[in-house]
């Protein structure tokens, strides 16, 4: 179930967080609650990426897309993810998370989101390419940021990510049946 609870303290927590440029970071502090769990008595996999959702909704909240959304009448939808685990976080245990806009191409938002432990290691990390939506489908980012007024340069994406892209474009849709 996705964790509305949390979600609605999210928003009540930073309701007067001052707005972010589009290239700022979102920094929130979490704890791995009991229904968290796998059953190994960690943080579970698809739990994380719920949990991702609080920061990235925060995010969109303090750059203004979810103003703009609603504006507009749009939706957003994640079009894809390349996830990593490296630490586990168990109950209890409290964690920062960090989400950012890492920038756009022609169709997508490409957000960068990841959790730190207490001791500095970095248990995960996530990158999401999002698609902002209308009755027609897909909204280009060129509108988006007009509409965003986000006036500024175009963010570079990493080398890294350009190859995800391009891997990502490399896989057959829909998938191979046997």
């Amino acid at each position: 179930m996705f964790p509305m609870v949390r979600l609605v303290k999210e928003f009540v927590k930073y309701r007067n967080a001052p707005a972010l440029p589009y290239d700022g970071t979102h920094v929130s502090r979490h704890m791995c609650l009991p229904w968290d769990l796998d059953p190994f008595m960690e943080l579970n996999n698809g739990r994380t990426l719920t949990l991702f959702d609080l920061g990235r909704l925060l995010l969109a909240k303090r750059v203004g897309l979810i103003a703009t959304l609603k504006r507009e009448g749009w939706g957003m939808t994640m079009a894809g993810s390349c996830v990593r685990y490296r630490r586990r976080i168990r109950v209890f245990e409290t964690f920062e998370m960090r989400s950012r806009a890492l920038g756009w191409d022609d169709k997508f938002l490409y957000i960068d989101q990841s959790m730190w432990k207490k001791n500095g290691d970095c248990a995960n990390h996530v990158v999401y390419r999002a698609a902002i939506t209308d009755a027609n489908g897909i909204v280009g980012t060129d509108r988006v940021r007009r509409a965003l007024a986000a006036e500024t340069a175009a963010m570079e994406l990493p080398e890294w990510v350009l190859k995800w892209i391009d891997a990502e474009n490399a896989r057959p849709w829909p998938p191979i049946q046997d």
